[in-house]
């Protein structure tokens, strides 16, 4: 399986619309946008990775349900990042960032085999970059700031949990940028509201893949 997922040149001009509409409308739209898709159970629960950010001023909980197992999900949240499978959202507005994002249709065995330490990048040095903090396989992916090394510590954790046709996906985010109209600008003001339109974007981007992914697994006859 080797196939196009991105959305289209108009999709990303549209995309580009919402950005801006969410940056001005976000003190109207922040909480339907930081809790999209997800129930109040999965907004409420713990998840790994809760304690990198032990006072967070951002908390944000979005989900998604694929009709995929788990095993069809989890090789591509394992090659994630700049430089591997890309973040399957809008590369097009990626890349007028400079980010140098090329989003995988398929599978890559080389970007199987991440471990605990390793980076995941959001674009070419000297852009900022998480590093894979916990790996529990076919579950629960936890990505964080370096400890000790960030004013802005911060994790982005996603969680598998199986239920009845399939699986869900939960992205939960965790900021502790540091206190300041200056941070809160940046942070809650800016970044806030343009992270909703491209994590939406890549969860859709996930589901799809994914999807295909275990429906091309199940037509593959038994032994062969």
């Amino acid at each position: 399986m080797n196939r196009d997922f991105d959305p289209t040149l108009f999709e990303e001009v549209l995309a580009a619309g919402a950005i801006a509409g969410n940056v001005l409308l976000s003190p109207l739209t922040r909480r339907w946008y930081a809790t999209w898709g997800a129930t109040p159970a999965e907004q409420q629960r713990a998840l790994p990775g809760d304690d990198i950010v032990a006072q967070p001023r951002l908390v944000v909980t979005r989900a998604i349900t694929i009709r995929a197992p788990a095993e069809a999900i989890w090789p591509w949240l394992l090659q994630l990042g700049q430089g591997r499978g890309g973040l399957y959202s809008y590369q097009r507005l990626e890349n007028l960032a400079r980010c140098d994002m090329h989003n995988a249709g398929a599978i890559q065995p080389q970007w199987q085999s991440p471990v605990v330490g390793d980076k995941v990048r959001f674009g070419p040095a000297p852009f900022p970059y998480q590093l894979i903090r916990a790996i529990d396989p076919g579950r629960t992916l936890v990505l964080g700031s370096a400890p000790g090394e960030s004013r802005t510590p911060a994790s982005w954790v996603f969680h598998l949990e199986p239920v009845a046709g399939g699986t869900r996906l939960i992205v939960r985010s965790r900021n502790g940028y540091p206190p300041g109209i200056g941070q809160t600008i940046v942070w809650r003001v800016m970044t806030d509201p343009i992270f909703f339109v491209m994590e939406r974007r890549m969860l859709i981007g996930i589901r799809d893949r994914a999807e295909a992914y275990a429906a091309a697994l199940a037509a593959v006859p038994r032994g062969a």
